[in-house]
């Protein structure tokens, strides 16, 4: 692996800031440039670069001009928009599985198909065109039902109707929307997980596991979000659970992208619900979650440069190693997300220790004066020796911040701790 690596980022999110501060570690890397990249990161040494993720040709250009090593993908848009297959094309090196292999995230009904093909434990389902063939479906399905947009929806394209009667008006809503296709689902009931395994030519690698919390309110209230905090590691997952996921699920998985020929090169995302019968497939991404990236990458231990870098050049992967570490993360969002988030709000200076690390998204303005730009502004992450500490001091840290016109849930990690603020 050579010395002074230069590497750009694709995305503008608290996931990218964290990924630009985990490579920027790695003794390799001289810089890091985040495209579009957002105002904040810039306190912490990366430069960002005013290109939209999705302009492939100009993010080549600044590949070429910069003489860039590899460039990491950190959004779902922009791999299902075959970013990958267009600098692949050009003969650079990039992180990331291509536009094929992404329909695992850009096609609920492709992700389906796969696991059923495959034999990976998921839920019951059916994908529909139309509302009148989806209402008469629905027949086929107990309360409560799971109705999911086939596209990307930035993980808030999944309605879960405890009647039959709201899945049929949520139906009609999604297509007079402009949806083409949906996907109703069995629900599935128990404890929902968050696997992240990095997938080079010929073996792969699990990073620490964490628990996501996506609704918008306290005790998993309101609307589904991209996400409001998370943790790691799982104290409640027992190793027995552990290793039947990487048995039942994981390893059918792999095996299921070498036999169906996805050349996959990147990360996969696996959602699952630990269920009375064993573990199963909620949804699969193809990149690294947000806000779970913000804690699972403080826990790698050894250099992650080393570890993306081994896949893009096609080496044996390095073993993973995690910290004793527990890591809690909880997302400021702006008042009013996910539905009609307010914008322009004043973001306070936050002051970064040993323990609390700051990782910016929808921000704009300048180091110094910071503003809300809608959605979900930032993710406050505690380090501690155990989830109880890390929750007590990110929460004491909230707790003397003034914020204006944002919210935050008061009971991330939860079920780890049995604790709320």
């Amino acid at each position: 692996m050579k010395d002074d690596m230069k590497l750009l980022i694709v995305g503008s999110g608290g996931r990218e800031h964290a990924i630009a501060k985990a490579l920027l570690k790695s003794s390799h890397v001289a810089s890091v440039f985040c495209a579009p990249g957002n105002i904040g990161m810039e306190a912490d040494g990366i430069k960002t670069i005013a290109i939209n993720e999705l302009d492939f040709d100009a993010l080549k250009g600044f590949v070429y001009e910069e003489q860039i090593d590899w460039t990491f993908v950190g959004p779902e848009d922009a791999l299902v928009a075959g970013i990958v297959d267009s600098f692949e094309a050009d003969g650079l090196k990039i992180f990331g599985p291509n536009a094929k292999a992404a329909q695992l995230e850009g096609s609920k009904d492709y992700a389906m198909r796969f696991m059923d093909t495959y034999d990976i434990p998921t839920a019951r389902f059916a994908t529909f065109k139309n509302s009148r063939d989806a209402i008469e479906g629905l027949k086929n399905f107990d309360a409560p039902i799971v109705i999911k947009a086939d596209g990307l929806a930035s993980g808030k394209g999944v309605v879960i109707s405890d009647t039959k009667k709201k899945a049929a008006e949520q139906i009609s809503l999604m297509f007079k929307k402009g949806q083409k296709q949906i996907v109703i689902e069995e629900f599935l009931d128990g404890e929902e997980y968050s696997l992240f395994v990095v997938v080079g030519k010929d073996d792969y690698r699990i990073l620490p596991m964490a628990q996501d919390h996506k609704r918008a309110y306290d005790a998993d209230k309101g609307p589904n979000t991209g996400g409001m905090g998370a943790y790691s590691p799982i104290p409640q997952l027992s190793n027995a659970d552990y290793k039947r996921m990487l048995a039942e699920v994981v390893k059918p998985t792999i095996t299921g992208l070498k036999e169906a020929k996805l050349a996959y090169r990147g990360i996969i995302y696996i959602g699952m619900i630990l269920t009375k019968q064993g573990p199963k497939v909620i949804e699969y991404n193809v990149r690294l979650g947000d806000p779970e990236t913000q804690v699972v990458l403080l826990r790698v231990k050894n250099d992650f440069a080393e570890l993306i870098d081994a896949v893009v050049n096609n080496y044996k992967l390095p073993i993973v190693t995690e910290t004793k570490q527990a890591c809690l993360g909880v997302v400021i969002a702006a008042q009013g997300y996910p539905s009609q988030p307010i914008n322009n709000q004043k973001i306070p200076i936050f002051s970064k220790n040993e323990i609390i690390t700051i990782d910016y998204a929808n921000v704009k303005g300048t180091v110094e004066n910071l503003y809300g730009n809608g959605g979900r502004l930032l993710t406050v992450i505690a380090s501690a020796a155990t989830l109880e500490k890390a929750q007590s001091e990110v929460y004491k840290y909230l707790s003397e911040t003034k914020l204006e016109q944002c919210f935050y849930r008061k009971d991330i990690g939860y079920r780890a701790t049995q604790k709320t603020y």
